[in-house]
């Protein structure tokens, strides 16, 4: 179980099996091509004027630490379990919506911020037009604080 200072990660069941796929390969291949590339840069001679061993050093301790990273995520997994009420909106759901008062409609599902990535649709739930619309149903109108500033929209469809 998450201990009170680690924060939750909201995920699906897809977005959780892509994190442990990664976790995976950074511990049974990364690391050790990571290693075998610190053997080999040892053995250009100096270590103090040696940019293969010092390129090879921060590769581990980025592997390194995005290893914790993942394994903290997946141990704080949340995962979004789908139901059947679709007009309220919440994390796992796909909204549109359009700018009042003659926006584009706009379409993003809400997911934890573990699998947040606004170019392919996925909004986190931390973001502030998630927040803004998390709970509210279709047809419902909110006001929305953005870094661009506060925009008016309207919930069209939750799926």
């Amino acid at each position: 179980m998450a201990n009170m200072s680690e924060k939750l990660h909201y995920m699906t069941a897809e977005g959780k099996a892509k994190l442990e796929r990664e976790l995976n390969d950074l511990k049974t291949e990364k690391r050790k091509e990571v290693v075998e590339r610190i053997k080999i840069a040892r053995g250009f001679g100096d270590l103090s004027e040696n940019s293969e061993y010092d390129a090879a050093k921060d590769e581990q301790a980025f592997v390194e630490a995005r290893i914790q990273q993942l394994e903290v995520m997946i141990r704080n997994s949340v995962i979004i379990e789908d139901d059947e009420t679709t007009d309220v909106v919440k994390i796992g759901k796909a909204v549109t919506f359009k700018e009042l008062p003659d926006g584009e409609e706009e379409t993003y599902q809400i997911v934890g911020s573990a699998e947040s990535d606004p170019f392919q649709g996925k909004i986190s739930n931390d973001s502030p037009m998630a927040k803004g619309l998390i709970g509210l149903s279709v047809g419902e109108e909110v006001s929305v604080s953005t870094p661009g500033g506060d925009i008016r929209v309207k919930i069209l469809k939750v799926e």
